[in-house]
């Protein structure tokens, strides 16, 4: 029987030409063989992201692309003061904070006349005002953050309507590739149940392209980043 009679029978069988047609073309477009495009030296050696002499710098200037606040501190006082400011201008409530010994310290000489919710405490309440954690790395490259859950959880970071970040220059990394790298070393990936990159204040312009910060997360992202170790 010719090839068309095939055709014309399995549509009657089917009772749906349309779809059996388009089928067909599918499958006429699977049986051809694409040639492999071959590689270029101009497309081996395409850069995508530019090379980073000065870590430092060049995460500062993602954190203003990225719509973050980025503070550089010159030591732990300083750091504890600039931490109480931000609070200040926070409304009243609840802060959630990572139990960990250095942000107990940092909070000592300026507590908030507001409760504390240390993340051995449970996780944090939508009433949280902001959460304030450490990071495992910074990312240069892309002025980003990483943190895992050692931070207080998965809510830590996206509950709050604030996250506060403190870190050091020595956390500072070049890239991705380097900070996965380092904490896969360090065991983090072994101690903790995730691990979360974020890069900048939580943000959509999905509707009418209109920036709306604060669509999945905090609004506001701050970093108090200390010189030195």
């Amino acid at each position: 029987m010719p090839e068309t009679d095939n055709a014309q029978t399995k549509q009657m069988q089917t009772g749906n030409p349309s779809r059996e047609r388009i089928l067909e073309r599918i499958r006429t477009g699977l049986r051809v063989v694409v040639p492999e495009q071959p590689r270029t030296q101009a497309n081996s050696e395409r850069v995508i992201f530019e090379p980073i002499t000065n870590p430092l710098d060049r995460f500062q200037q993602e954190c203003v692309a990225n719509l973050m606040e980025c503070v550089l501190t010159s030591d732990f006082a300083a750091s504890a003061q600039h931490l109480a400011e931000v609070l200040e201008s926070l409304p009243a409530g609840e802060i959630f904070v990572q139990d960990d010994p250095a942000l107990r310290r940092l909070l000592e000489p300026f507590a908030p006349a507001r409760a504390i919710r240390w993340s051995n405490q449970g996780a944090p309440g939508e009433a949280s005002q902001a959460t304030v954690t450490l990071a495992e790395s910074l990312i240069a490259q892309t002025g980003s953050i990483l943190v895992s859950a050692a931070c207080g959880g998965r809510g830590a970071s996206v509950i709050a309507p604030c996250h506060i970040v403190y870190a050091t220059t020595a956390q500072l990394v070049p890239d991705l590739a380097t900070a996965m790298s380092g904490i896969s070393q360090q065991g983090t990936f072994d101690r903790n149940s995730f691990a979360c990159v974020i890069s900048g204040s939580s943000r959509t312009a999905d509707i009418e392209k209109i920036l709306v910060q604060g669509a999945h997360g905090p609004r506001r992202l701050v970093v108090i980043l200390q010189s030195g170790a």
